[in-house]
């Protein structure tokens, strides 16, 4: 079992002194792309670092909040800063995996030969919005899948590349379940994190409403292109990890799996978190360490990415949803244990 591969822009080993420096650009650029975002995104800075956090570990998030949380403009705005060409699909119960991934049509040539043609979907793009991907059908949410996990699509046997980098950023509506499809496991599991978009704060949606129901709202400005992001992304999967946070992220991720983990906690679990989980984690304090100017991560990375890390890669016993129970509860209790 893998995790997401690294678009790595060179495979030369570097030394210390040369990943310092690129370090240390990364850093500039991260910085003046989060003032970016902050222009178009207010009062979600929690969000915005989860969602950065996750494109620099070369990830998928899935984001779940009420309608008209910013959750749209948000991926727009990540794609134009990072200067990523982006594409969104507004998933519904009739879509069909074709208007996905594109299709094969026949026509005939000036010769009045035919033959197939492929024409690509809208997955064939560097940011991939799917919009309330439960709305969608099994059969449809499962095209994802491949193109998720192995970065390419088959169709009729011929293998298609996805562009460089790739990343889905899928939206989850929380409120309504009506007509509704429930993500399987195993998508679940290809999402890095889980990012829950809340609502904000009044001082936030005071600046709301006087900031974009005037005639007028800039454009995010591109602040890094994509040549640019697959060098941080390679940057992550340098910086060191030390051998106690490897054990606190295996010791964390471990404590919640039945048979495995520690019985007051998996008592409430009926299935945890597998490899993945920590992979994902351990790529994602990387990350949040460099958006905090720290070259390697510390337990409190670990700790404030366990909750999205995690809570989409467990689920709870019947007994204990009927008795109120419910993940964000155990994972605090859990942090607790760690911190």
């Amino acid at each position: 079992m893998n995790a997401e591969p690294a678009h790595r822009a060179e495979t030369i080993p570097l030394t210390e002194s040369q990943i310092e420096a690129r370090a240390q650009q990364a850093l500039d650029s991260l910085a003046v792309a989060r003032k970016a975002i902050g222009a178009a995104i207010f009062g979600q800075e929690l969000v915005v670092e989860e969602a950065l956090v996750t494109l620099l570990s070369g990830g998928h998030a899935l984001f779940v909040g009420a309608p008209g949380l910013a959750k749209t403009l948000l991926v727009d705005t990540l794609g134009r800063v990072l200067g990523l060409h982006a594409n969104r699909v507004q998933f519904t119960p009739d879509l069909m995996p074709t208007d996905i991934l594109g299709s094969e049509v026949l026509e005939e040539g000036a010769d009045h030969r035919r033959a197939f043609r492929f024409i690509k979907g809208p997955i064939f793009a560097q940011l991939l919005m799917a919009d309330e991907i439960n709305r969608a059908s099994p059969r449809t949410q499962s095209a994802l899948l491949q193109a998720m996990q192995e970065y390419h699509v088959t169709i009729a046997g011929e293998r298609y590349d996805l562009p460089r980098p790739f990343h889905v950023l899928a939206t989850q509506n929380p409120l309504e379940q009506e007509g509704t499809y429930p993500l399987p496991e195993a998508q679940l599991d290809r999402f890095l994190l889980q990012i829950d978009v809340p609502y904000p704060q009044r001082d936030a949606e005071r600046r709301i409403l006087i900031e974009t129901t005037g005639q007028e709202r800039p454009a995010p400005q591109q602040v890094i292109d994509a040549a640019g992001l697959m060098e941080i992304q390679a940057l992550v999967r340098l910086m060191p990890v030390g051998a106690a946070i490897v054990d606190c992220i295996l010791d964390l991720v471990r404590a919640v799996r039945p048979g495995d983990g520690d019985p007051e906690l998996t008592r409430h679990v009926a299935w945890g978190p597998g490899p993945r989980a920590a992979q994902s984690l351990m790529l994602a304090c990387r990350a949040r360490a460099l958006t905090q100017g720290r070259l390697a991560p510390s337990k409190a990375d670990v700790l404030a990415l366990a909750g999205p890390a995690l809570k989409h890669r467990m689920a709870l016993t019947y007994s204990a949803r009927a008795d109120g129970e419910t993940i964000d509860a155990v994972i605090e209790r859990l942090k607790q244990r760690f911190g």
